[in-house]
């Protein structure tokens, strides 16, 4: 349903303990004062990465609702385009989803001819993944307006910042996945930040 695409990702999960409220029982008392860093969470940074993302993926959000794709749409277009001839086994590996989330989407994505899906020529079993002119169009589409706001935030800062600014995103990732970083096309770090 166009714009009102739900990620499975972006889903509370409930599943670590905690319950629903039940509505039999009185309701407690409200907190009035905010929470704050004083038990050692950063919630100033937390915050900026709430912010950051909500507008981040706001503009590619608006063209997706177009074609009635989501997030996990853009994910997938994204890795593809990055990395052609990648497995469906590497993708999953790389988005963490289950088989079932994955499956429904390339086949959204192949049957609109955004993706096409080839045998690999060493291995038959396996399913290689190639974007196609439509579907190279639209990932460039939606990374434009993303790389135009990266390029404005950053607009004022020098080489050495920007290094920093990679270093921490990477180091956010967890360790044991971030040699998956360094899989994508040889880094144009520095030289070129987008359209605009």
């Amino acid at each position: 349903m166009p714009g009102n695409y739900v990620n499975s990702t972006d889903i509370i999960s409930l599943s670590h303990g905690e319950k629903m409220t039940d509505r039999s029982h009185p309701a407690g008392k409200p907190i009035r004062t905010a929470v704050t860093d004083e038990d050692g969470i950063d919630f100033a940074i937390i915050e900026l990465f709430f912010f950051a993302y909500r507008d981040f993926t706001s503009d590619p959000d608006q063209i997706l609702s177009d074609y009635g794709f989501g997030r996990a749409h853009h994910r997938v277009l994204h890795f593809v385009n990055r990395r052609p001839g990648l497995t469906v086994a590497e993708l999953l590996d790389v988005l963490k989803i289950t088989k079932q989330s994955l499956a429904r989407v390339l086949k959204q994505l192949i049957d609109t001819d955004h993706v096409v899906q080839l045998q690999g020529p060493r291995d038959r079993r396996q399913r290689e993944l190639y974007p196609t002119a439509k579907g190279r169009a639209l990932a460039l589409a939606l990374a434009r307006p993303q790389s135009r706001r990266i390029h404005a935030a950053l607009e004022d800062f020098g080489a050495t910042e920007r290094a920093l600014i990679e270093r921490f995103l990477e180091a956010m990732v967890n360790p044991e996945l971030r040699a998956q970083i360094d899989i994508v096309p040889a880094k144009m770090s520095g030289k070129s930040h987008g359209d605009h």
